[in-house]
């Protein structure tokens, strides 16, 4: 029986190894996922299997590792368990954030998002340093509205520490049920102290495009924000701009900001609108240093201006649409991106789980390889301080003549919403008082002069509505200015 398991696991484990590789084969280039995150996956999958060839004389090495724990481990141990946590471990030596295994749970969450919606927070993650870090809170989501940014840092759930899992294990903690809340320990940069985020967890539905006509100095200028690129993107991004352009445009604003990518044919299909076939949109580098450049079939350009919109949340797939039409002459307005320029492949191993291991490099038109850079703005523009504050940590009711970090980041958040607190240096004078007093009469809450975790709260709620109802939205207004120049 000893050698007859053994026989099986090393014709599983071989059956894994080259059935990948049959299916790597197979795959187009068009087709990978280009997001560095644990929420999208890539839009062709192929079962793996196909021609084997002799296992190495070592993989005999890995069966008697499997055999040893199965016989002289002191607790059971399922043959499933041994074999995907090889799997892992396997993964885990590449020392790549973005190559994962992923079971068959988490595979259906993946087909979820990309395909109609999901129940979570609604927040697309990486792993940077060994750190579960935020890449971008999706638009409307539980995540986006609690005031998670970009770059966060997550360092524990609901008190359980993240430490030593993968991706993947810290991803299942933080997602959940509907109506379900979990409170995540984060890290911001610039605030000295880790502070805690409640959210309660919602349906989040993939709802990729939005628009809206602005008028500039008479000109009628049209908005598109993706927010990531999923089956279904390209078809309303098409939609949607052919309904802009159909109510005379005269220019164009894409917004990628907080973006975290996605598919990546759905951005060569969106490039294809914009990037004349004179120029290759997009190169593709394999493991040997080959490029192949990709072309699109379009005779000559968009004859209006366009202007692009990114900040260090726009990764992947919005970085790949931000240097391609950077590299045309178009204006890109805002914050460095995130800086992902890999290309990954999610490979089916036959029973509902994959492996998702990066492939490729991606590279500009020009060539260049933004990886761990980003994409640099043409116009780098900041956003108001109350943009970047965090929520106000209540330990005691924060009053006058008191002096905290706490205060000046409430002073920040009054002064961005219209209320004069005289100062923003974190001491709690009479002025800033009386702008307290003056925001609890105007959202009918008992007029102290003292912040507690009522008013504390409801100031949150008031500067997250004005960020998403883009008030003081200094990069959009910038890009909307410089647009016809």
């Amino acid at each position: 029986m000893k050698l007859q398991k053994i026989h099986i696991v090393l014709l599983l484990i071989g059956a894994l190894l080259i059935g990948f590789a049959g299916g790597y084969a197979g795959m187009k280039f068009a087709q990978p996922d280009t997001g560095g995150t644990e929420d999208i996956t890539s839009g062709e999958k192929k079962e793996s299997g196909g021609p084997s060839s002799a296992l190495p004389a070592h993989m005999a090495k890995i069966a008697q590792a499997f055999a040893l724990i199965q016989e002289n481990y002191i607790e059971d141990v399922e043959d499933e368990q041994l074999i995907e946590g090889a799997i892992d471990g396997m993964l885990a030596t590449l020392e790549d954030p973005h190559s994962s295994y992923m079971d068959v749970e988490v595979m259906q969450q993946f087909n979820e998002q990309i395909e109609s919606s999901f129940e979570g927070i609604g927040a697309e993650v990486s792993m940077i340093n060994g750190v579960v870090t935020i890449v971008a809170p999706i638009k409307n989501s539980p995540a986006e509205k609690a005031g998670l940014r970009p770059n966060d840092q997550v360092l524990s759930v609901d008190g359980e520490s993240l430490e030593g899992l993968n991706l993947n294990e810290a991803v299942a903690k933080i997602r959940g049920e509907k109506g379900t809340t979990v409170v995540l320990e984060i890290v911001r940069q610039g605030v000295s102290e880790p502070f805690e985020v409640s959210i309660v967890r919602d349906e989040i539905p993939v709802e990729t495009v939005y628009h809206q006509i602005e008028e500039v100095d008479g000109k009628k200028t049209g908005i598109l924000e993706i927010t990531n690129f999923s089956e279904n993107t390209f078809k309303e991004f098409e939609e949607q701009l052919n309904m802009l352009e159909e109510e005379g445009i005269d220019g164009l604003v894409i917004d990628v900001r907080g973006n975290p990518g996605g598919l990546l044919n759905v951005i060569e299909d969106i490039l294809g609108l914009f990037v004349p076939k004179d120029m290759p949109y997009l190169q593709i580098e394999d493991a040997d240093g080959n490029k192949q450049p990709f072309y699109s079939n379009l005779d000559e350009k968009k004859d209006y201006p366009i202007s692009v919109l990114i900040d260090e949340g726009s990764a992947s797939a919005s970085e790949i649409l931000a240097v391609a039409l950077k590299e045309m002459g178009y204006d890109v307005v805002g914050h460095s991106s995130f800086g992902k320029g890999t290309v990954q492949q999610a490979v089916p191993l036959g029973d509902g789980s994959s492996i998702k291991i990066t492939t490729n490099k991606w590279l500009s038109p020009n060539g260049e390889w933004i990886h761990e850079k980003g994409v640099e703005p043409t116009i780098e523009v900041d956003q108001p301080d109350y943009y970047y504050t965090t929520p106000i940590a209540i330990e005691e009711p924060l009053k006058l003549d008191q002096s905290d970090e706490a205060i000046e980041n409430m002073q920040i958040m009054l002064s961005g919403i219209g209320y004069d607190t005289g100062r923003k240096d974190g001491y709690f004078n009479e002025q800033t008082e009386e702008a307290v007093k003056q925001f609890q009469k105007d959202n009918d809450l008992e007029v102290t002069g003292v912040v507690d975790e009522e008013t504390a709260g409801l100031i949150e709620a008031k500067v997250v509505e004005h960020i998403r109802n883009g008030e003081n939205d200094l990069q959009l207004e910038k890009a909307l200015e410089e647009l016809y120049r």
